[in-house]
């Protein structure tokens, strides 16, 4: 048993984004944490997910196109919520988009696939906190649609799975409730009797 890993797991909290600070993952780590994202189960090996990397000057400019697109389909911004879009990107020293890629495959359905890219933010959401980053994985309204996609650099055919936000965090993050295990685990009991 590896009990130092079961307790990282059960103590594992996302963090504010807006308290990630510099700085950010060295290349290395960046190097180790998207290795073990990409360790993720994977019917029919397909890495049917990929990683784009949002840091430095790109950041602001991600979000400078973002609080234009926002304007573009809201009207004027109140100031704060132009600023909100502008900072969207640039909160955290670095921001992985992972993305879920169509592949084709006889066997495996889009929804496992999807699933697959699923499990590799949450290893990558799992492999910063070890490392002693903070991380939150969120989508946002851009994550659906079109013209955000495409400032993103993603696809029309592609899928966003989640932005994970990473950065150096020293505050105390409260527990939150959790579920309770009775209210979300049953013996099978036979077929769905709805």
């Amino acid at each position: 048993m590896n009990q130092p890993v079961i307790d990282f797991l059960l103590s594992r909290r996302s963090k504010p984004i807006g308290e990630l600070k510099e700085p950010g993952p060295s290349d290395a780590d960046i190097r180790t944490m998207l290795t073990a994202a990409a360790r993720v189960p994977d019917h029919g090996r397909l890495a049917p997910w990929r990683f784009i990397l949002y840091r430095g000057d790109a950041r602001h400019r991600v979000g400078e196109a973002l609080a234009a697109l926002a304007e573009k389909r809201e009207g004027e911004l109140p100031e704060h919520r132009r600023q909100q879009e502008l900072a969207r990107f640039s909160r955290a020293p670095l921001v992985v988009g992972v993305v879920s890629v169509p592949r084709d495959h006889p066997k495996v359905p889009d929804w496992e696939k999807f699933l697959s890219g699923g499990a590799a933010a949450m290893n990558l959401l799992i492999a910063a906190g070890a490392l002693g980053y903070g991380a939150s994985w969120i989508t946002n309204w851009y994550a659906d649609d079109e013209e955000g996609k495409r400032i993103l650099g993603i696809a029309p055919a592609e899928r966003v799975v989640g932005f994970v936000h990473i950065g150096t965090y020293d505050g105390t993050t409260p527990e939150r409730p959790r579920p309770e295990l009775a209210d979300i685990v049953s013996n099978y009991a036979g077929p769905w009797q709805g």
